[in-house]
């Protein structure tokens, strides 16, 4: 059995070996299949900017952009996660950047952020951790995310469906639905495109808007480019309210006047010609003004307004501030003799001088201070720092050195070594500090070639083992294998040409030229190459051979019209006769409602000047009823037999339910068929209240209607919080959208906690009870007890002495039973 079974496995392995090697054989190219696949890729792009070209008259130049992203996602490799350097499928979950829409796996994604916002958070002390939101940022181009915007669902790209099916004709990852984001810069409108990769292309609509002078007349332009000028010169007044703006028409502001006028400065005195935009300005002149002291003159440079008082004028403090002094402006008010008593610089003591003018000396008292790190204490005075030689042993957030650093206050700095750690594309080591988590993505490029070497495309470092090359453009350059002169013409690939395929072009007997294609090396199957010795022995798998094929019998087309001249058909050459397109033959009748229905046969012409349509001796009667369409929802038909003209109007009434389906209503066929839709709601309408029920349980307040009923409930309901004591009445839509909740206060909390104590005390004392009683009935029983052992021992005392089971079971048992009957 084991020989049997390896011996099935072998010869299913040949036939696959088999299989695969004559399909490579018959496999022209993979060519085809790129065709095929551009041609799909087109008609999925036509399809998701449709909507958009019928806005822009079919101008798709501002979609360039947009259109490169959606090449990217149909190609091979060419959607790369920057952080795994895998490909990105299309059953697999991602995640899009909205600064540079770069598209991630959702897995290394979240554990990106994971790894940010730990490595962000490590150096932080107990204190500080906690307070503030960190972000994470985007591996590619540093867009900063928070904490709360990380990715846990994976979403297509306009965010509208969770998880995605994956769908062949549309773009990977997206939803098929319009995509509807708000452009940016902000318009009012939304992106027209089916849900898409990548930035939406600028806002189609066309607005009226004037230009940013005003002065124009409002014309049609592009949202995204309504910003025009009329070149017309600006003409606002400028601030400095003597000329006009002479710019031409603009956006903004207008620009400072450039002209320049003689100006005065602040305080009058000097006069200076300088630009009209800045017409303040001081000159270097002191006031000199007297005050009104009489004693002391103003000492402000240029200034407008009264000068004040005299600085020196009512009550003035002596230096260390203890003192008050009221002295005229000419005196300087002397020192009061008391101590400074000024806190000095290091916070703690203070000046111990007499009242004095000028800063206060350095704190020179000596006090027991700690170093830094906490380990030593010494007697310095207060002013000198102190810092020991211990060297800090901690664990730098690099998880691997230690800090070093003498006398290290505990927030030790990052670690200042380099990673040299291999990245993921196995080529280069990180080039960054020491750190904690997975590294950064490589940010080398490698290139990948075609077979011509022509065609190069860059690939993140690492990739290039399992890309597949690019497609070239070049032509392939081999010589034909054929009777052709020239190789039919093919881009540059690997392995062997495909077969020819240009038309053969030899001449048939006919005349006319082979036009199937080039059959100089077809591939035709071997036959009886090998007989089977028995019915034991499975088929071979056929071979086959390339050979060159006889041309076919000649399939050019003639025109050939038909007997009934519908149609004229392109029929092979040598099978060019007349013939019945087996249709009705469709002439119209006298009736001129209905035609021929006899199959395609030829019509002889009454009048050589007549219509070749005309109905001839050979064609069929009318003998119907009256077909002509009725008006749309009149489901009657015309009592007339077949005539011509128009059908009178339909006055028949039609039984029909309303919108709710509970009234049966009878309606005018021909006010139906004519009302619009407003006119046939309210026709269709039993007037009633609609029966219908919301999704929160009330009655609908409409009145009869047709489609859903809104979900807006208006109903009051009464709102409890979770012990229901306290009570609330709140509109009904609002507590199905949960936008409202009533938590229970204090109060309630504070009765919940007494009935629980309560409860307890309450157990509490059953338990002790039933303890109690059981002890007191089991002390009664054991006093009746006594008496019954005193009788019975007088009467043993001869008898031969017990088994210790004898003995003792009486009182073994009895208690037990005791304390059952206790407890049932």
């Amino acid at each position: 059995l084991s020989s049997l079974k390896k011996f099935d496995e072998i010869k299913k392995a040949n036939q696959a070996a088999a299989k695969k090697l004559i399909e490579d054989q018959l496999s022209s190219s993979s060519e085809d299949d790129d065709e095929d696949a551009e041609v799909k890729q087109g008609k999925i792009l036509d399809k998701t900017f449709t909507i958009y070209t019928s806005q822009t008259d079919g101008d798709a130049s501002e979609l360039e952009r947009t259109r490169q992203y959606m090449n990217e996602a149909f190609q091979s490799g060419a959607m790369t996660c920057l952080i795994c350097i895998a490909s990105v499928k299309r059953n697999q979950a991602v995640w899009s950047c909205c600064g540079c829409f770069c598209i991630f796996h959702l897995v290394c994604i979240q554990k990106w952020a994971k790894d940010s916002l730990f490595l962000v958070s490590s150096p932080l002390t107990d204190d500080d951790f906690g307070k503030k939101d960190y972000p994470w940022p985007c591996p590619k181009c540093r867009f900063e995310y928070k904490r709360s915007e990380t990715p846990s669902r994976y979403y297509c790209y306009c965010g509208k469906v969770e998880n995605p099916t994956v769908d062949p004709w549309l773009v990977p990852h997206s939803c098929g639905q319009i995509c509807e984001r708000e452009f940016k810069p902000s318009c009012g409108h939304k992106c027209l495109l089916l849900c898409h990769p990548g930035p939406c292309p600028p806002c189609p609509k066309m607005v009226t808007t004037t230009c940013h002078c005003k002065k124009a007349k409002p014309v049609p332009r592009r949202c995204s480019a309504k910003e025009w000028s009329c070149r017309l010169p600006c003409g606002r007044m400028l601030l400095c309210g003597q000329h006009t703006c002479e710019s031409s028409c603009h956006a903004g502001d207008c620009q400072p006047c450039p002209r320049v006028s003689k100006q005065r400065c602040i305080c009058g005195r000097q006069t200076a010609e300088r630009l009209c935009a800045s017409p303040q300005w001081q000159c270097d002149q002191v006031c000199g003004k007297c005050l009104p002291c009489g004693n002391h003159t103003c000492e402000q440079i240029c200034h407008a307004g009264p000068c004040g008082d005299c600085p020196r004028s009512g009550k003035r403090s002596c230096p260390c501030g203890k003192t008050k002094f009221t002295l005229p402006c000419t005196e300087d008010v002397p020192t009061c003799g008391d101590s400074c008593d000024k806190v000095l610089e290091c916070g703690i003591h203070k000046c111990s001088q007499r009242c004095h003018r000028g800063p206060c000396e350095i704190c020179r008292q000596e006090v027991e201070k700690q170093c830094r790190c906490g380990k030593h204490t010494k007697r310095m005075p207060c002013h000198k720092p102190y810092l020991c030689e211990t060297k800090c042993t901690k664990i730098r957030d690099c998880q691997k050195h230690q800090c070093r650093r003498k006398c290290c206050s505990g927030n030790c700095p990052p670690c200042d070594q380099v990673c040299g750690r291999t990245l993921g594309c196995r080529n280069h080591k990180c080039p960054s500090g020491c750190h904690r988590g997975s590294c950064n993505p490589c940010p080398e490029t490698v290139d990948v070639k075609c077979n011509c070497g022509k065609t190069v495309i860059k690939v993140p470092c690492g990739r290039e083992r399992t890309i597949r090359p690019p497609k070239c453009k070049q032509l392939c350059s081999r010589p034909p294998a054929c009777h052709h002169s020239a190789q039919e013409k093919h881009y540059c690939h690997f392995g062997q040409c495909p077969p020819c395929r240009q038309p053969c072009q030899k001449t048939l007997t006919c005349g006319h030229l082979c036009p199937v294609s080039c059959h100089d090396k077809a591939l035709v199957r071997q036959t009886g190459l090998h007989q089977s010795a028995g019915p034991w022995e499975q088929p071979s798998v056929p071979a086959f051979i390339q050979t060159a094929l006889p041309c076919p019998p000649c399939e050019v087309p003639i025109p050939v019209e038909c007997l009934g001249q519908h149609e004229v058909s392109p029929l092979p050459c040598h099978s060019a006769n007349p013939y019945s397109c087996k249709r009705f033959c469709g002439r119209l009748l006298d009736c001129q409602n209905h035609t021929c229905k006899k199959e395609c046969h030829h019509v002889t012409k009454l009048n050589s000047d007549a219509d070749g349509k005309k109905v001839g001796p050979e064609c069929s009667q009318c003998e119907e009823e009256c077909t002509k369409p009725r008006p749309s929802g009149c489901p009657h038909r015309c009592a007339l037999p077949c005539h011509p003209g128009d059908c009178p109007p339909c006055l028949q009434m039609l039984k029909i339910k309303c919108h709710c389906k509970l009234s049966v209503l009878y309606v005018e066929c021909l006010k139906l068929t004519c009302a619009d839709l407003k006119e046939k709601e309210l026709l269709i309408s039993c007037k009633n209240q609609c029966p219908k029920e919301l999704p929160c349980g009330h009655r609908c307040k409409e009145t009869c209607h047709s489609g859903s009923c809104p979900l807006n409930c208006s109903q009051k309901v009464k709102l409890r919080c979770l012990c229901k004591r306290l009570k609330k009445e709140i509109q009904c839509s609002k507590i199905q959208e949960g936008q409202i909740s009533l938590e229970c206060d204090a109060l309630c909390k504070e009765m919940k906690r007494k009935a629980s104590e309560i409860k307890e005390a309450e157990a509490k004392a059953a338990i002790e009870e039933e303890k109690r009683r059981q002890q007191a009935e089991l002390e009664a029983f054991e006093n009746r007890l006594k008496g019954r052992r005193k009788n019975k021992r007088r009467k043993d005392e001869v008898e031969v002495e017990q088994s210790p089971w004898q003995k003792y079971k009486n009182f073994i048992i009895l208690p037990v039973f005791g304390v059952a009957v206790v407890i049932v």
